[in-house]
């Protein structure tokens, strides 16, 4: 049975709107707990310092097992964080936090005003926001010919899997990560493919990792600076 794939912000975006003559901007990033959510939240207020408002909202979790928290921060009631965070809450993303900074412009938007405004700047930074999967992940090493290495690194990206390591001796020692529920099959086509199997060893399993993971090095390959390997 695969895996629900628990969708998280991969990165943090900072979207300014304008609406009359007040100033907009949405700042959306990934929240893993409340802590690091009120971390951002002040983070924000210091970047903004002089603005009118900063309203925030946050969802730690996922599904029905969520902590989610927002303010007005000075707007009428329910016209500045309940819209942001009914926006962070449709759109499917766990961990995740806004803060939505406005600078007033000098002319009232009203209650329905506000709350559109506060509605569209979140929506215009989830637009551009960047999505990973939070999932629980197996990591594994095996050892291979060089003659294999070719075709092997294709069926790790077949498996959608992240190669950390290379390590280049007698033979190689690959060490690749996958997603838990893909493993097993993975490890059967590893088999085939090498007519008899090569015998893998897991190395861990971590049920919250943000996956796909790019590499600092090579994007192209997911190799990191120091991968989790054989020990040389």
């Amino acid at each position: 049975m695969a895996e629900k794939r628990r969708m998280v912000p991969a990165g943090e975006v900072r979207v300014e709107i304008q609406v009359v003559n007040s100033r907009f901007i949405a700042c959306v990033s990934a929240a893993p707990s409340v802590d690091e959510a009120r971390a951002f939240i002040s983070r924000i207020k210091s970047d903004y310092p002089d603005a009118t408002h900063h309203v925030p909202a946050f969802i730690v979790g996922h599904g029905q097992n969520v902590i989610t928290h927002c303010t007005d921060d000075g707007e009428p009631s329910g016209t500045a964080g309940r819209p942001v965070l009914t926006v962070l809450t449709g759109s499917g993303l766990g961990d995740i936090v806004g803060v939505v900074v406005r600078y007033f412009g000098g002319t009232k938007l009203g209650t329905g005003g506000l709350v559109r405004a506060y509605t569209e700047a979140t929506q215009k930074a989830l637009e551009v926001l960047p999505r990973a999967q939070k999932v629980s992940t197996t990591t594994l090493m095996f050892e291979l010919e060089y003659s294999q290495l070719g075709g092997i690194r294709r069926l790790v990206k077949d498996y959608e899997g992240v190669i950390l390591d290379e390590d280049f001796q007698a033979n190689i020692w690959m060490t690749a990560r996958f997603m838990t529920d893909r493993v097993t099959e993975f490890q059967s086509d590893l088999r085939d493919f090498c007519r008899g199997g090569i015998p893998t060893e897991i190395l861990e399993v971590n049920p919250d990792v943000i996956f796909p993971e790019i590499s600092k090095d090579d994007p192209s390959t997911g190799l990191p600076e120091s991968g989790v390997g054989r020990k040389k």
